[in-house]
């Protein structure tokens, strides 16, 4: 079953340093272990896809009503402190080991190689209904 891991940009449970203020070697160190944890389930045949998002200033919502020109803006967002700023997706036997990936994920280092206890969101990608052609 698949579930996609979100990584949300806000204060960690044991960090609130943001990241633009830790140092390049720690920032550094943050990313290397995101690297290994992707080779890591890249090797386990786990992970489907992750990548990392750019900031909010750069989204932008779209509507339609399908016959005019779309409703293009830069917000408003739900949540103006918090963003999404990755994801994972990832091809597990179960909810647990999904759950498992994600405590991994959080355990990313921070200031000082410490475990900074990142908030990993948990969803399942649920299926589309089968088509009947």
């Amino acid at each position: 079953m698949k579930y996609m891991l979100l990584k949300t940009y806000s204060p960690a449970a044991y960090c609130d340093t943001p990241i633009n203020e830790w140092t390049p070697e720690e920032i550094e160190a943050h990313i290397d272990f995101q690297r290994a944890l992707g080779a890591e389930l890249a090797k386990s045949g786990e992970l489907v896809d992750a990548q990392g998002l750019a900031g909010p200033d750069e989204a932008r919502l779209v509507s339609s009503d399908g016959r005019s020109a779309a409703v293009v803006t830069d917000g408003p967002f739900p949540e103006t402190k918090e963003f999404l700023a990755g994801y994972w997706i990832v091809d597990v036997e179960s909810t647990e080991r999904a759950l498992e990936i994600a405590a991994q994920a959080s355990a990313a280092p921070g200031p000082g190689g410490k475990p900074i206890g990142e908030l990993i969101e948990v969803r399942a990608v649920m299926s589309a209904p089968a088509s009947d052609e």
